[in-house]
């Protein structure tokens, strides 16, 4: 059996028209007319209208996708999903001022907790570009302290994250 190469056009006795979008080693995608995307087995019953040739691509979409939702990770601000710890899911911060005139602030925990892992995911988006840069090692260094420090600051928040391995560490004893 010869296989059929993206762009192929084909005349299914169900689905009627289609445009072959995509092969897999056990399905073509095809995108019909009348039902849009569907996948059927590479012998299923169809009529060829057009072939095109087999110089098909053993990379799927779903691993394309896959590996941009890697990189776009690895290299941008999109965050992991990090689970707050579940004592406090649905909880409250109450921030209130010492001066009693004036009205204190109510912010959810969780809308609280998102803010701080995003200070976390952008400072290591920060370090990862500062040891991809051209900075000479020493200055490498002298900002890699600076983001170090930062994260120590922020170990008072360690309470909030549901799993100890997202928490933030800082400069470990000397």
């Amino acid at each position: 059996m010869k296989l059929l190469g993206i762009g192929s056009r084909i005349d299914h006795p169900e689905l009627g028209k289609g445009v072959v979008t995509n092969v897999t080693s056990k399905h073509y995608w095809v995108t019909f007319i009348d039902s849009g995307l569907e996948t059927i087995e590479l012998d299923s019953e169809f009529e060829v209208i057009e072939a095109t040739e087999d110089d098909v691509d053993t990379v799927s979409f779903f691993e394309v996708q896959s590996s941009l939702v890697e990189i776009l990770k690895k290299w941008s601000d999109v965050s992991e999903v990090v689970p707050i710890a579940d004592k406090w899911k649905g909880g409250n911060l109450i921030l209130e001022p010492g001066d009693t005139s004036l009205q204190g602030k109510e912010i959810p925990i969780d809308t609280f907790f998102h803010k701080i892992t995003m200070v976390r995911d952008r400072l290591r988006v920060m370090e990862q570009k500062i040891n991809s840069s051209n900075l000479d090692e020493q200055e490498k260094i002298d900002l890699q302290q600076y983001i170090t420090r930062s994260y120590g600051s922020l170990t008072s928040f360690n309470v909030l994250f549901k799993l100890k391995t997202q928490q933030f560490v800082g400069q470990k004893g000397s």
